[in-house]
């Protein structure tokens, strides 16, 4: 039809002008809009700087004596940037991000000034009633305060006009209910680096500072906008529910790592330009698998500020593919049939300037990495369900289990070499052709450990990757904050229990009772330890022997949280409440339920109102046509569809109104719009297709 033939043949309008070089003009301009250290020694007092940085350094409590000074350097310095505006930033339990501006403008004896105090810096009070609660708060208790968190740093959002200065925040309710995300992921930060200290100090280490890393690979999806806005399902859920598989998409592998298109190469260079202005270390781009499918990672930063950075590189990437005629889909399964998008959750450990996750070459340094590694088995097989509930979300249901995504089961691949060092931890057997007969801790019979002596697996949702854990199954929309909130809780508990067992060790004997521990620990645990095809049936069935929770849907996967066992690790630690946990499962549940109903309801609306009607016309004109023997087989094919498509939409409407059986209705349903789509004519079927939508950006 006409708007077909338009969106396609008027792709020659789309902005596609290049972006100003920018070369060495990277490290002019890297970080030019965020308040960070180097400005705050810049524009603050010395002792304040000094107090500040011992906050920020996790050594003492904010000094609330230095929050005017902080705020009216941090308001001239924004102010200087152009901002007219200040905000509160924060995460609420959307899963997204919020924030109210205020201008700087007040009054003062009837002349008009630029204010900023320290009491409006550290706290601020936006409506609660609104945002998801899961039950902890009711309408009219409205309340809510937002407070300030001094070490992810400040920074300015660019618009048009000016400038909005935005200060990270934490988001909690009037009673003191946690609201947000960012509240829990610092008290698990804070929770797990004492258990990190804890742990060396068994092993005679000195204390050193702690930092729990995070590196972010962020998948996504670009369209033409003019394809978009054609779509109601893309507009109303973010991904396609109808869409018959185009005869090219992944199969021949050739989009991957491939030559990226001029418009999208001009679009990613604004996105960086972007993202270093924000001090984001945006790093890596590339082609990823499917057709229209793009990633971007930066480098590995402080966990917090990764978690916080990662949600503006989504807010980024969605504004700057506007402006190139570009639409962002950051939905797990936009389109069937090709891979889906992740958030792949690069996770570590540093303590002083050691990564705690590196093997290291000499046996001394071994044994420490083999303790935490053992630490980290324990985590994983003890709360793995909890650990998928992070995953959870109707988005990531579509995602998971096939086209390199893992599967639901929560397991974990070490690769050959550590499986043969965790077996001979077991047995006790050494492997290598040393004279000893028996492996020991800390002595050299134990072979040296490669960083890069694992392959990768894609069908795994917990990989070690020589230096780190990547953690593949949270989805490409959702934030990373719960993922590393609930891992961070967990392998602290592992820890404790280890260390428990580790400060009553004699230093006489310190060496042979660690490898007992460690023996005893692993073999414990190590049902959670997979090697092989996550896809395969069979896997299914041994998983289900070790006993490992398999949660394929989310309404499965959030029942962890109702669990007493987990609510009584998350209250053991300080970092959610029994009821801070029940509200989230609430929120998830209600989350899951609003979303299905919206697809339902626009699949109908689609089915009933574009499709039936085109090919009922269609239908209509092929009656008129004298007859032979391929009309009249076409008709009866139309005919038969039709049918069939009148019983799907009747099946929908009822498991609407009865509650149930909502997905295998739309599924049927869009079966039958797909074979449609197949058979009916190019030119007036009323949606733009996968073969236009993934080919032409």
């Amino acid at each position: 039809m006409q708007k077909r033939f338009d969106a396609v043949c008027k792709i020659s309008d789309r902005h596609t002008s290049p972006a100003e070089p920018q070369g060495a003009k990277v490290l002019d301009y890297f970080a030019e809009d965020v308040f960070d250290i180097a400005k705050m020694a810049e524009h603050l007092p010395k002792n304040t700087y000094k107090k500040l940085m011992a906050t920020i350094n996790g050594m003492q409590p904010l000094d609330p004596d230095i929050a005017d000074e902080v705020a009216t350097a941090m308001k001239e310095w924004a102010v200087s940037r152009g901002a007219t505006h200040y905000t509160h930033w924060f995460q609420p339990l959307t899963g997204g991000t919020a924030e109210k501006h205020d201008s700087f403008l007040d009054f003062s004896n009837g002349k008009a000034i630029f204010e900023f105090s320290g009491k409006t810096l550290a706290v601020g009070e936006p409506d609660a009633s609104s945002f998801p609660s899961g039950g902890l708060r009711s309408t009219f208790e409205a309340r809510g305060y937002t407070a300030w968190d001094p070490t992810s740093p400040a920074f300015i959002k660019r618009h048009d006009n000016g400038g909005t200065l935005c200060i990270p925040t934490i988001f909690c309710s009037y009673t003191g209910e946690v609201l947000d995300k960012k509240t829990p992921l610092l008290r698990s930060t804070q929770i797990l680096k004492k258990a990190v200290v804890r742990l060396m100090k068994c092993f005679g280490q000195p204390e050193e500072p702690v930092k729990i890393t995070l590196g972010v690979e962020q998948e996504y999806f670009l369209i033409d906008k003019k394809f978009y806005l054609q779509r109601p399902d893309l507009l109303q859920t973010g991904r396609t529910l109808y869409g018959a598989p185009p005869a090219k998409h992944q199969q021949l592998e050739d989009h991957y790592f491939g030559s990226i298109p001029s418009r999208i190469l001009a679009f990613m260079t604004d996105v960086e330009k972007a993202l270093w202005s924000l001090g984001i270390p945006a790093k890596t781009r590339h082609n990823e698998v499917a057709p229209a499918q793009f990633e971007l990672a930066p480098i590995f930063e402080d966990l917090n500020l990764a978690v916080d950075h990662n949600m503006l590189i989504m807010e980024v990437l969605r504004q700057t593919a506007d402006r190139y005629g570009l639409v962002c889909l950051l939905h797990e399964k936009p389109f069937a049939g090709v891979n889906g998008s992740g958030k792949h959750n690069n996770w570590g450990i540093a303590y002083g300037k050691r990564n705690l996750l590196d093997p290291g070459s000499n046996p001394a340094e071994n044994a420490v990495f083999l303790t935490v590694l053992t630490a980290v088995i324990h985590a994983l097989d003890s709360h793995s369900d909890i650990l998928r509930t992070a995953t959870s979300g109707l988005g990531n249901d579509h995602r998971l289990g096939a086209n390199e995504a893992p599967p639901a089961i929560i397991s974990m691949f070490v690769g050959e070499q550590l499986e043969g060092v965790i077996n001979q931890i077991v047995s006790g057997t050494a492997a290598s052709k040393s004279k000893a007969s028996s492996l020991r801790i800390g002595i050299d019979a134990l072979p040296p450990l490669n960083r890069d002596a694992t392959d990768r697996n894609r069908t795994s949702p917990f990989a070690f990757t020589g230096n780190k854990f990547e953690f593949r199954a949270p989805g490409s929309s959702q934030s990373c904050a719960e993922a590393n909130m609930i891992l961070n809780t967990i392998v602290a508990e592992a820890m404790d229990a280890i260390s428990d067992q580790m400060e009553k060790f004699s230093a006489k004997t310190f060496n042979a009772d660690l490898q007992a521990l460690l023996k005893k620990e692993i073999s414990a645990h190590q049902r959670v330890i997979f090697n092989g095809d996550g896809y395969k049936p069979e896997w299914i069935k041994e998983a289900t022997k070790r006993g490992l929770p398999n949660l394929p849907s989310t309404p499965e996967a959030i029942k962890p949280l109702l669990d007493k066992e987990n609510q009584k690790l998350f209250e053991k630690y300080g970092v959610l409440t029994k009821a801070e946990l029940e509200s989230r499962y609430e929120v998830f549940r209600e989350d899951y339920e609003r979303r299905l109903e919206i697809e339902a309801r626009i699949a109908l609306e689609i089915a009933k109102n574009m499709i039936r009607p085109v090919v009922i016309k269609e239908y209509l004109t092929m009656q008129d046509a004298k007859g032979c023997a391929a009309i009249d087989s076409v008709k009866k094919e139309m005919g038969d569809e039709l049918d069939e498509l009148t019983v799907a939409i009747d099946s929908l409407q009822q498991a609407l109104a009865e509650g149930h059986g909502i997905i295998p209705a739309m599924l049927f349903l869009r079966h039958k719009v797909d074979a449609l789509e197949a058979i009916t004519d190019d030119n007036v079927w009323p949606l733009p297709k996968y073969r236009e939508m993934l080919f032409i950006c």
